[in-house]
């Protein structure tokens, strides 16, 4: 296996009295989806928000591309090359889809007091970022809020990828879509994957996990219960990692075997 983009080490993260992470320990290499698997409560959201910068780890350490690494904040992060998507993606319905894409950064052309924004060289990146990703837009120009749930999410995914992400981590990306978005998302984190980029898929969908996945990662109450390649677990095996095999046996025997 090649060496870790990313590896976070025996990290602890403490809120006052309360153990939030204890001793986590993950990494993701150059074109691999690692999946961060556990039920509500987990301690999924406070591991990606201490990967990303949003949080300072109690204990353990965090290396990039073989140096440590000390987040001040979660653009230290992104200049560093780790973009996470959240589930509410930070988009604005009513402007276009290259405002939404650049977000600020977009290209621009002139000097001094003439200087203005770039809008065709602006178009141009957001139609072959989203062409790449699997998306054909009407246009640029339309309103973001016009696209599906899928769609946004690409919009969010192809720009961290545009920005230079190396490690690209996704929260949840498909819990609120239906069937034919999931698909386009899952399509989406293959070809991100296929780049060369480190994805971190982070969910509690144990089939969308197989579907992508290359190593799974089961959080449980701040601690990791194991992770396993492709191949070596079944989604039943993960299922039950997740779900606590014996209070799941216990249940499926109460209620008749239909869990």
């Amino acid at each position: 296996m090649a060496k870790p983009i990313i590896q976070m080490e025996n990290i602890e993260k403490h809120f006052g009295n309360i153990i939030a992470l204890a001793g986590v320990s993950f990494d993701v290499v150059p074109g691999e989806c690692h999946c961060l698997l556990g039920d509500n409560g987990a301690g999924k959201s406070t591991f990606i928000k201490t990967m990303s910068g949003v949080h300072k780890p109690t204990k353990g350490t965090i290396t990039l591309d073989g140096k440590p690494m000390h987040f001040d904040s979660p653009r230290d992060a992104m200049e560093a090359g780790i973009a996470t998507v959240f589930q509410d993606l930070a988009m604005i319905p009513l402007m276009s889809v290259t405002r939404n894409f650049f977000m600020g950064r977009e290209p621009t052309k002139g000097r001094g007091p003439f200087k203005r924004m770039d809008i065709k060289t602006a178009n141009d990146i957001c139609v072959e970022s989203m062409r790449a990703m699997g998306i054909n837009l009407r246009g640029p120009d339309q309103a973001v809020g016009t696209l599906s749930g899928g769609e946004r999410q690409t919009v969010a995914i192809a720009r961290a990828v545009h920005f230079g992400a190396k490690v690209l981590i996704l929260d949840e990306p498909t819990s609120a879509l239906g069937v034919r978005q999931t698909s386009n998302v899952l399509a989406t984190i293959d070809r991100v994957r296929k780049q060369g980029v480190g994805v971190v898929f982070i969910t509690h969908n144990v089939r969308h996990s197989m579907a992508v996945g290359d190593r799974f990662t089961v959080l449980n109450r701040g601690k990791t219960l194991g992770t396993a390649e492709r191949g070596r677990i079944t989604a039943e095996e993960l299922q039950d990692m997740m779900a606590g095999g014996q209070e799941l046996a216990s249940l499926e025997g109460s209620l008749g075997g239909t869990v």
